[in-house]
């Protein structure tokens, strides 16, 4: 199966690094970047377009953000089952909580370091038709610090 990831992010260079990161570790996944979540609903109402496996949302666009976008896809009933990971610069508890609450799959602050994205990406790449929520929980068990910030086992769908 064709695996298409969708990304929401107004930073260029953000951007760039994630397509080129995502190139590296698996190219045949095809990803659609949109500079803000209202271009990203666009991109998802091109009915040529097969629908992605995963999407991306930066929370700090202009126009559409990304919480507006993530209510809006999980409004939907076309596109809520496609699993949503926020991120963003900011590291405060408070937007992963948020972003939980609001249905993202799961919440990350974006790495510092080409190579982090790089074994963040892996991680979904190798786990996309699998257990994404197994593949985060034994990813933060290997890291010095927990990456993806997920709901607890026992509130998990």
């Amino acid at each position: 199966m064709e695996k298409i990831f969708l990304l929401a992010d107004d930073d260029t260079d953000d951007t760039e690094l994630f397509c080129e990161a995502l190139e590296q570790v698996d190219p045949s996944i095809i990803c659609y970047c949109a500079a803000d979540g209202k271009k990203l609903l666009e991109i998802l109402d091109n009915e040529s377009l097969k629908k992605p496996q995963l999407i991306f949302l930066d929370i700090n666009m202009p126009g559409m953000n990304g919480w507006e976008c993530l209510k809006r896809l999980k409004d939907s009933e076309a596109y809520r089952q496609i699993p949503v990971l926020m991120y963003s610069t900011s590291a405060h508890q408070r937007e992963a909580d948020r972003a939980l609450d609001m249905g993202a799959l799961c919440f990350f602050t974006k790495p510092t370091y080409f190579n982090e994205l790089k074994e963040i990406l892996q991680v979904l790449a190798s786990n996309v038709d699998g257990n994404l929520l197994k593949a985060f929980n034994d990813f933060n068990k290997s890291q010095s610090k927990k990456t993806f910030v997920i709901l607890p086992e026992k509130e998990q769908p």
